[in-house]
């Protein structure tokens, strides 16, 4: 739970498998979260922003996913956070997932023990 009460959020995508992971990994340790899933939902530009600043663009791009390797050079020249924003919020795959929304902050990716101690 965030400190408002409230239950986590997670993002992602419901058919990756290190979405899975995650939400296995919050299931089994019965931490209670609402999931938000971009491909259907859709993202809004505040939350990428928030993300970009927290982390770095550079971080929440997912560069390594098929979605991003397979736009042209000229998308790919020259990023910069504005650019990366506009890439995600056309093509949400893009996003690095998951980000898990604690309230205060996020975690970007899964790796269990950065969850465990966020979360213990």
């Amino acid at each position: 739970m965030t400190t408002s009460g409230t239950p986590l959020r997670l993002y992602g995508i419901k058919a990756c498998d290190t979405m899975k992971k995650a939400r296995t990994w919050l299931e089994e340790n019965a931490i209670a979260y609402d999931f938000h899933d971009y491909k259907s939902q859709g993202i809004d530009r505040e939350s990428l922003e928030r993300w970009c600043d927290e982390h770095g663009w550079q971080v929440v791009l997912n560069r390594a996913g098929t979605t991003f390797r397979k736009l042209d050079d000229a998308q790919k020249a020259d990023l910069d956070q504005a650019r990366a924003v506009a890439l995600m919020l056309a093509q949400p795959s893009m996003i690095k997932r998951p980000v898990l929304d604690l309230g205060e902050r996020t975690l970007v990716g899964f790796k269990p023990d950065l969850y465990a101690a966020a979360l213990s």
